[in-house]
């Protein structure tokens, strides 16, 4: 299947922003299931790629003059191979076993990861599991923040894509199997679901395995992968800090479609 993405992300502020970075992940990069067609990557200043450790392609955007706007936009197109269900990787998964405040398990949690899977760790419980969260934390957007813990949205029954994302994981590293967060973006039909996307892998027989709570999936068939990390604050494709600037507005705009590129573009207009 043939994607076409186009992502705007606009911060305006109120007072002028004296200096200010921003870390972007925004760049999909070649895999087993993902061929990488076309990418742009458009900033007010260019910014060389790299590699963060986790093996994602990162660009460092510093604006060190006065602004009171900053205007990022990512296209592209990308080939995903629908057949393809893992993908391998050469680093170690162990890593991908350590908690972090966000995906740290609690009583709560550690109990539900149990009753859900007991001693197995099959991909079969993996789903398992995953249904058993889906009907556990409800999507309603709106009501979590980005810095909200797993165990936050699992104590209060609802949360978003980020807020499933980090339960599985906590739930899969307390269990013992290596596990990492993944944002990219989702082709849908549904509208209430935004077209960027978080979601989780888990390492099983040597390979990555996709497990999207908020849609019940465990094949990423329509999923494009952007980065990867511990949680949210790793892998999120805008992060920055600023000097100044007082109050914040944030836009970002999503359109994932399949076919070319232009159809893409024409959704935007």
């Amino acid at each position: 299947m043939k994607l076409s993405i186009r992502h705007d992300t606009t911060y305006r502020y109120e007072d002028q922003v004296r200096a200010s970075i921003q870390y972007l992940r925004l760049t999909p990069q070649e895999s087993e299931r993902q061929h990488v067609l076309d990418w742009q990557l458009h900033l007010p200043r260019p910014a060389h790629p790299q590699r963060d450790a986790y093996g994602n392609i990162l660009h460092v955007l510093t604006l060190d003059e006065p602004h009171e706007a900053i205007v990022i936009a990512a296209h592209g197109q990308v080939e995903i191979d629908v057949e393809n269900e893992c993908e391998h990787d050469h680093l170690s998964p162990l890593p991908f076993l350590r908690s972090t405040r966000l995906t740290l398990a609690d009583g709560a949690l550690q109990e539900f990861a149990r009753a859900q899977c007991a001693e197995r760790r099959d991909r079969k419980a993996m789903i398992q599991l995953m249904q058993a969260l889906h009907d556990r934390i409800a999507y309603v957007p709106g009501s979590t923040q980005v810095d909200s813990t797993a165990a936050e949205a699992f104590a209060a029954g609802q949360g978003v894509c980020q807020d499933h994302a980090h339960a599985f994981l906590a739930c899969l590293r307390y269990l013992g199997v290596p596990a990492r967060y993944v944002s990219g973006y989702l082709y849908t039909d549904a509208e209430e679901h935004l077209a960027s996307h978080a979601w989780a892998e888990a390492w099983l027989d040597d390979a990555w395995y996709s497990f999207d709570v908020t849609n019940v999936l465990d094949r990423p068939e329509r999923h494009l992968k952007l980065a990867v990390g511990l949680d949210y604050l790793d892998a999120c494709p805008v992060r920055g800090m600023r000097r100044g600037g007082g109050g914040e507005q944030m836009h970002a705009r999503v359109t994932v479609a399949p076919g070319h590129l232009q159809q893409a573009q024409q959704m935007q207009q």
